[in-house]
């Protein structure tokens, strides 16, 4: 809808006009009152007016002077100047003038008549959809030149510092500084995963708000990070901004900066350092900037502890946490964390995977659907936002893998829990079974219980527990006169459809034909 402001001292003529309009153009108006000029100047300010008709007498401030006061405003606060139709009851020379300085679009004498009312009205609804148009076609024109500004800048970070004449080309226009430094935002959650570039964007203006730190360029990577080129005057401004993040809690926000560049050709290089810093933060959370020049005394070499890692693994199932703790603290160095190189704890986090965990799942079976959720996350670096949290995890998995496998072999080596599972089976096979009511009567756990079970049988609890039901039904076939739906019921299956189904799953006949096979063998 349009927005109309009605200013005019007298109530009577300010609710006229709104009547007489709502007639004419149902649900196409939205009309504000103002008593005054300077009501009407507040209005202006404090809402998006297309349209203000507005009396010249009035008390406080005239029409004229609103109009003066309105037309000075700056367009940070009024983006876009309302049009106007002013109101006289004086054919007056001088108001015709002020009309003319203050870019009036229509002049009305009063008394008003309707129909020239009306006609101003469509007149000035035609200019605000040109406008519209224009201001859209103007966007669209910006918008392009920016997306290919983004692109060319974009390309600047991938050139190589060898190719000067490409490097000339993309950066053509880009004024930079004496010094610069290059930065690289970025805000992961607590899931290890990046918001959207537009999520990104909105969450630094937010804190640009409240900072007076200005860019000499402002693009988003490949990954969908918000990049800045700033003069190196600027960087107390940046401590500020990341200052202002830790005070509004805004985790997970990480700002890398480059060490200080000068010349044109540098900046892939700048931009290379900034994504480096960036990476540390995986090792300092509650950090929101990491400068490339703290993190380059990191970069000696470490080698893996592979013998060490080893041990680990050979340490798992001897129900010493203890010791697998304080060696997962030795093979991560936990004490000069801040010291190590990011490569090192890559690295030592691939072995574990390979050695470790890997080697457990490969020999001992999938352990619980909380555990190998577990496995599957810590498998990977990048689901984590910080160290810590990825350690405490890995710490996790493996104290559970410890006693997961401990279980295992207690299992193997006294099997009498299994050999009561079995009796247990047998007993109660008419009644509904499953695993967790096995497991549970015997005090094991279920996962540990599955895959004991699976080896002390050789078949699955499934399996194992569908032949036992099978066999009875067999016995039932050939030794009463019971029908399907009864022995079904008699043997533990819920419906004599199922049970028909697995009797020919395992059979590969129907309990009908074997009933009648055995049947006619009993007659020879």
């Amino acid at each position: 809808m349009i927005q109309l402001l009605i200013v005019d001292d007298e109530r009577n003529i300010r609710q006229g006009l709104q009547v007489m309009i709502e007639r004419e153009f149902p649900n196409h108006y939205e009309c504000i009152h103002a008593r005054q000029g300077q009501e009407a100047l507040d209005k202006v300010m404090q809402m998006s007016i297309d349209i203000v008709i507005t009396d010249i007498r009035m008390p406080v401030m005239d029409g004229v002077q609103f109009l003066e006061q309105m037309r000075g405003l700056d367009r940070s606060i009024v983006a876009t100047q309302p049009y106007v139709i002013v109101l006289s009851g004086y054919d007056d020379f001088e108001y015709a003038k002020a009309a003319i300085r203050y870019q009036v679009s229509e002049y009305l004498l009063k008394p008003i008549r309707r129909e020239d009312l009306f006609d101003a009205l469509h007149r000035l609804e035609e200019e605000l959809e040109k406008r519209d148009l224009v201001s859209l076609r103007l966007a669209e024109v910006e918008q392009y030149h920016l997306q290919k500004d983004q692109e060319r800048l974009q390309r600047l970070l991938y050139t190589s510092e060898n190719d000067l004449t490409l490097l000339s080309e993309v950066a053509e226009g880009l004024v930079l500084p004496e010094h610069y430094l290059v930065c690289v935002f970025q805000y992961k959650n607590k899931e290890g995963t990046s918001i959207s570039r537009e999520e990104l964007g909105v969450l630094v203006s937010r804190l640009c708000s409240s900072s007076s730190i200005q860019y000499v360029a402002q693009l988003y990577d490949r990954e969908d990070r918000l990049v800045w080129m700033i003069p190196t005057t600027e960087v107390h401004a940046l401590e500020q901004l990341a200052e202002l993040a830790a005070q509004r809690e805004v985790e997970g926000l990480l700002i890398g900066v480059s060490k200080q560049g000068s010349l044109l050709q540098h900046i892939p290089h700048y931009y290379d350092q900034a994504c480096q810093a960036l990476n540390y933060g995986f090792l300092h959370p509650g950090v929101y900037l990491i400068r490339y020049s703290l993190i380059q005394q990191t970069f000696s070499t470490w080698s893996v502890p592979e013998e060490e890692i080893r041990l680990l693994g050979n340490t798992l199932g001897s129900d010493r946490d203890p010791e697998i703790e304080q060696r997962l603290y030795q093979i991560f160095r936990i004490h000069e964390l801040i010291y190590l190189p990011l490569a090192y704890i890559e690295q030592v986090a691939q072995q574990i995977n390979e050695q470790v965990l890997d080697e457990i799942f490969r020999h001992y079976g999938e352990a619980s659907v909380e555990v190998l959720r577990l496995y599957r996350r810590v498998g990977n670096l990048n689901h984590y936002r910080y160290f810590q949290d990825y350690f405490h995890d890995l710490e996790n998995v493996l104290i559970c893998l410890d006693d997961y496998i401990r279980q295992l072999r207690l299992i193997h080596t006294q099997p009498q829990h299994l050999k009561e599972a079995v009796q247990f089976i047998h007993a109660h096979y008419d009644r509904p079974l499953n695993m967790a009511i096995v497991s549970n009567h015997v005090s094991l756990n279920y996962s540990y219980f599955s895959e004991a079970f699976k080896a002390y049988t050789g078949e699955s609890f499934v399996v194992y527990l569908k032949k036992v039901r099978i066999a009875k039904a067999k016995l039932l076939l050939i030794e009463s006169s019971c029908r399907l739906n009864e022995i079904s019921q008699q043997v533990g299956f819920e419906s004599s459809r199922h049970f028909s189904k697995v009797f020919r799953e395992l059979e590969g006949i129907t309990p009908q034909e074997y009933r009648s096979k055995m049947n006619l063998r009993s007659l020879i």
